[in-house]
């Protein structure tokens, strides 16, 4: 009896140990706990020290090494079109403003040509009157060195070289071949003296101012 009482003593003696380790086992310390609560807030704080950024700041080198367009580059070149698209803007405003000006140019020549040529179709009566008065007091018998034949002879003379100063000159008839373009024929002829086709009259001159008729001349024709 004695024996298994020790034995039982034993027993629960171990049973208690066993119990003691396994509640060592299964429950953690107060300093164990802080120990890992201190490395749990350690390692928290060094965790974002250990992420790698690098790819995000080389991000635009290698994308510039890798020849993709940025956002500056793709600014850049609206920049550049527009530029080329005002540049070409100016450059046709600039052509049409010189058309116009060569356009108004001539139209301003125009108009001063048709003014003038005005002024001297209402001239030409005047000279042809004063040619008249010429042929009258010649055919009248008044001498050449008469002082009024020397003043009238000079008075015309001064107004034939003004106008020619301006551009006015009359056409040659006379002896010429028929031209349609400075010759008015009014009649047919019969002369020995010019070939048919041959201006052999003149019965009013005609002139031109510049390059362009202003009265065609009325002449006689050759048969």
């Amino acid at each position: 009896m004695a024996k298994n009482s020790k034995k039982k003593a034993a027993e629960e003696v171990f049973n208690e140990a066993d119990e003691l380790l396994r509640d060592r086992d299964g429950e953690s310390s107060p300093e164990e706990d802080v120990g890992d609560e201190h490395r749990k807030a350690v390692s928290e704080e060094e965790e974002p020290e250990n992420i790698d950024t690098g790819a995000a700041e080389e991000k635009p080198e290698e994308l510039q090494e890798n020849g993709e367009e940025k956002e500056p580059e793709d600014g850049k070149d609206k920049k550049d079109e527009k530029i080329a698209e005002l540049n070409d803007k100016n450059l046709r405003l600039m052509a049409e403003f010189e058309n116009f000006r060569k356009r108004t140019d001539r139209e301003k020549e125009q108009m001063f040509e048709n003014g003038a040529k005005s002024v001297i179709e209402k001239v030409l009566p005047v000279i042809d009157n004063f040619e008249r008065a010429l042929d009258m007091t010649a055919s009248e018998g008044h001498e050449e060195n008469d002082p009024f034949m020397e003043g009238m002879q000079k008075v015309y003379r001064q107004l034939m070289d003004e106008l020619e100063k301006i551009g006015v000159k009359p056409i040659e008839a006379v002896g010429t071949e028929f031209n349609p373009e400075f010759h008015n024929a009014v009649m047919q002829v019969d002369s020995e003296e010019f070939d048919s086709g041959i201006v052999a009259s003149e019965m009013q001159k005609g002139y031109m101012y510049n390059d362009s008729v202003v009265r065609h001349s009325m002449v006689g024709v050759a048969r």
